[in-house]
């Protein structure tokens, strides 16, 4: 290939930059964009400063991890509108040292009783519209918050909530990935009700370094932080939603937030290589991952190598054979007998490991026969060893663009995710029904001892970024900052729960850092390979422990704004 040529390509984007270290660095790892932070006290990662910094003080000030978590999950949807709040829902994973014990909450809410699958397919839909009132469900956030608490808990929430509070009055500097995000946002939500005057300068999104206040946000949260969480399900706010609804076409009912509730569930795991992955049983989409880890454990990756082709078509084919069964077979397990063991199963997942071909990337693939029928993620940890693994989201971006009028918050839009198109499938649209999820916290344990807490924000590809977070360390040797700061792959066009399926093999995207041999390698094996834009890889946040040391090492991608700090 001529010189000419080449750096054409490269400016184009049509191949890599030829570097494939992040940086050069006197010491560490090349794939690093820094060092994992070390401390003994406690730890917290999240994608915002001012959030892990919240974490921080609660920690420094007596508090455990799940206060720290809490604490800095109500900061961060304050300034970070673009991928969770008050409006969303919510999943953790605690390690409990005192329990040498996992527990798992599933906080999501359900869908509208007033609303059934016949209004879609009567009016035309084959997916519930992303945006408006028709994908809106029970937003599950401030009731797992106070689940959690109320379990494991030690400072009053009224403190944990005071941080969000007052920079919400006080205003804060928007940081650059999220300001970028904002102006994305802004032009596709403006018409809807509420949200031009909550979220926007006079129709504009806030700049990097512009000044940010929300009061109406930090009045709803001081009205919680006094009335606990029936404020929000049972008193003013829930009826302004409701009332919100009811004027602008929506379903959501007072009585749908009143009987809310989140749920203790026991988390699922298997085995890779010696340390135990756990995720958390449908309805959302943890299992893929172990699914993933379970078909590529009978192949040897080390050998392959990091960034081959051989390791990259190995990855995606495996991703490919469990984003099938996703899409038939994951969904709220209150409406369904969901084959979850056997999913998860090392038999099944020999069965679906002999489906892979070594020369040829599938085009088409079904979901497997059985025995039957963007986010933001932080982590915490506190002196005593207790770990928290928690995500929370909007769905899409800043959500359904539905805000009801003076609380300072939008509504998710999760509710998009139900099958509108077959009554008969497992996601079906039903009345109460809590739809699929892609937000999905981790955990991995090894002799029954706490070894990280983990997760990857960004909708589909998180099943396939864990599974790439723990290939990342177990069989190619890196250290929890460079675990994610690797060139990720991010596959997509696999069929979804909402009916979609997968054509011609769907696109695999990669990030710069691959060898260019490498691509033209997966180019012949028929894989459609294309280079993503930067925020389509997710945000890795992750605390390892030192068990035996007592030691905590943090790690936060630069795909995001955080940072992980420790003391």
């Amino acid at each position: 290939m001529k010189k000419s040529i080449l750096i054409s390509l490269v400016l184009f984007g049509m191949i890599p930059h030829l570097s494939a270290q992040a940086q050069i660095r006197s010491t560490g790892k090349s794939f690093a964009t820094r060092s994992e932070t070390i401390a003994k006290n406690g730890m917290a990662a999240t994608s915002h400063p001012l959030a892990t910094e919240t974490a921080l003080e609660v920690l420094r000030n007596g508090g455990n991890a799940v206060d720290a978590a809490i604490a800095a999950n109500a900061v961060l949807g304050l300034v970070e509108p673009t991928g969770n709040g008050i409006g969303g829902d919510i999943f953790a994973i605690v390690w409990d040292e005192a329990s040498q014990k996992l527990h798992a909450i599933n906080g999501s809410g359900r869908s509208p009783k007033s609303l059934d699958i016949d209004y879609f397919q009567e009016k035309g839909f084959n997916v519930i519209p992303y945006l408006g009132p028709l994908p809106v469900s029970v937003p599950g956030c401030v009731d797992g918050w106070y689940t959690l608490h109320e379990r494991f808990g030690s400072v009053p929430m009224k403190d944990l909530l005071q941080p969000a509070i007052d920079y919400a009055i006080e205003g804060f500097p928007v940081s650059e990935i999220i300001a970028a995000r904002w102006a994305r946002e802004v032009p596709r939500r403006i018409q809807y009700p509420g949200f031009r005057e909550t979220f926007t300068f006079d129709g504009q999104a806030p700049k990097k370094g512009e000044i940010f206040k929300n009061p109406d946000l930090a009045n709803t949260l001081s009205m919680i932080a006094a009335g606990g969480r029936d404020a929000f399900y049972k008193g003013e706010i829930a009826r302004t939603i409701a009332a919100y609804m009811d004027e602008n076409g929506g379903f959501l009912s007072y009585e749908d937030l009143a009987e809310h509730r989140s749920e203790w569930i026991e988390p699922v795991s298997t085995n890779y290589r010696g340390y135990d992955i756990w995720e958390l049983p449908p309805n959302g989409q943890g299992i893929a991952a172990l699914q993933i880890l379970n078909i590529l454990e009978g192949f040897d990756l080390s050998a392959m190598g990091f960034g081959s082709a051989d390791y990259i078509h190995t990855f995606t084919e495996a991703k490919k054979l469990a984003y099938e069964d996703r899409a038939k077979y994951y969904a709220d397990m209150d409406f369904n007998d969901i084959p979850v063991e056997e999913l998860i199963s090392k038999e099944y997942a020999e069965r679906r490991r002999s489906l892979i071909d070594p020369n040829a990337a599938a085009t088409t693939l079904d979901a497997g026969e059985l025995n039957q029928g963007s986010t933001i993620y932080l982590t915490t940890a506190d002196k005593e060893g207790n770990m928290v693994s928690l995500i929370q989201s909007n769905y899409g971006g800043m959500g359904s663009g539905m805000v009801p009028t003076g609380l300072g918050f939008g509504l998710h839009n999760r509710g998009q995710m139900f099958n509108v198109r077959d009554s008969g499938h497992f996601n079906a649209f039903e009345p109460g029904k809590r739809p699929f999820h892609t937000i999905i916290p981790a955990f991995i344990t090894r002799d029954g001892k706490p070894f990280m807490s983990f997760g990857l924000m960004g909708g589909a590809i998180q099943p396939q970024g864990h599974a790439q977070i723990v290939i990342n360390m177990i069989d190619f040797g890196m250290n929890v900052q460079e675990a994610g700061d690797a060139p990720r792959i991010n596959h997509t066009g696999s069929s979804e729960p909402t009916g979609s399926v997968m054509e011609d093999g769907g696109t695999l995207y990669l990030e710069y850092g691959i060898d260019y041999e490498e691509i033209r390698s997966l180019i012949k094996l028929g894989h459609d390979v294309k280079y993503g834009r930067p925020d389509g890889f997710g945000g890795y946040q992750g605390i390892m422990y030192d068990y035996e040391n007592k030691v905590y090492y943090g790690a936060s991608e630069s795909r995001k704004d955080g940072y992980a700090g420790g003391f």
